[in-house]
């Protein structure tokens, strides 16, 4: 049983119905009720477990982490914390860069599908409403046997954090948000978490058809759901170091291009700053 009936429990057996099934590239989906990391426990799976499309979710994740070491934390089943594993075989791994940035321009599309909530992209994955933070992405790694550039059976961890029924007192800052807090025509997690995984899951598709090289087509969707793009822009970056500048575009391997006083950076990590709105 569960006492807040405005927050009810996810459905496993009704995700793994619609997400499984046929041709799907998503091999299992399973919910546990609390997790320390969902993150955490499919990177261990990863070295054991040599499946691709692996999907863990959790009603209420204890120590969840986020971009730059921050902490990710949400009330039970308020949100919509999950982790998934994708292996792109054949693919360099100087080409996954772009597997965060097309991560959240999944959950970015998916919430404007099923919500109507206007969504964008701070550069490269948290999904914004306005600067409000709505989603944060964490994407990892995992080294499973490969050597130098040959890709072997390593895999990438997702995980996705989007705040759904969060009220302002439980928000961890100011500046973040949730679908309610936004008006959203919907706030049911089920519909919302089969509309990610499908739109990521056409995403990474279409990504590893052109072998890691992003097609026109989703550059130009990336680019078009990014809000950071043609604005000013501060970012850190580590070692207390800063570029601030004109955020002019996207590059081809995913990187932020910003026009600075002693010209063109091309910036592959780093926290953005939007110093102000676009005109």
């Amino acid at each position: 049983m569960y006492g807040d009936l405005s927050r009810p429990p996810l459905n496993e057996a009704d995700l793994v119905r619609a997400l499984t099934m046929g041709r799907s590239r998503w091999s299992e989906v399973t919910v546990v009720d609390a997790s320390p990391s969902t993150n955490a426990e499919l990177a261990e799976r990863a070295t054991s477990d040599p499946r691709d499309g692996l999907v863990l979710l959790a009603e209420h994740q204890t120590a969840g982490r986020g971009r730059l070491d921050r902490v990710w934390l949400a009330p039970p089943r308020a949100g919509v914390t999950m982790s998934v594993l994708v292996r792109p075989a054949g693919i360099p791994l100087a080409r996954w860069p772009w597997i965060p940035l097309l991560s959240g321009l999944a959950v970015a599309a998916a919430v404007q599908q099923v919500t109507e909530v206007r969504a964008t992209l701070k550069w490269p994955n948290d999904v914004v409403v306005d600067d409000r933070k709505l989603a944060g992405l964490l994407v990892e790694r995992v080294e499973a046997g490969d050597t130098g550039d040959v890709v072997g059976s390593s895999a990438a961890v997702i995980g996705i954090g989007l705040n759904v029924t969060t009220t302002p007192a439980e928000l961890p800052t100011p500046q973040a948000t949730s679908l309610a807090l936004e008006a959203a025509t919907t706030t049911d997690r089920l519909t919302l978490v089969k509309a990610i995984l499908r739109r990521l899951e056409g995403l990474l598709a279409e990504w590893e058809a052109g072998s890691g090289v992003p097609s026109a087509g989703l550059r130009d969707a990336y680019r078009a759901a990014c809000s950071t793009i043609g604005r000013s822009v501060r970012v850190e970056l580590t070692g207390h170091e800063a570029v601030s500048g004109f955020a002019a575009g996207v590059d081809e391997s995913g990187r932020l291009l910003v026009d600075t006083r002693c010209g063109r950076q091309a910036l592959g990590a780093g926290d953005v700053l939007h110093v102000r709105r676009p005109a």
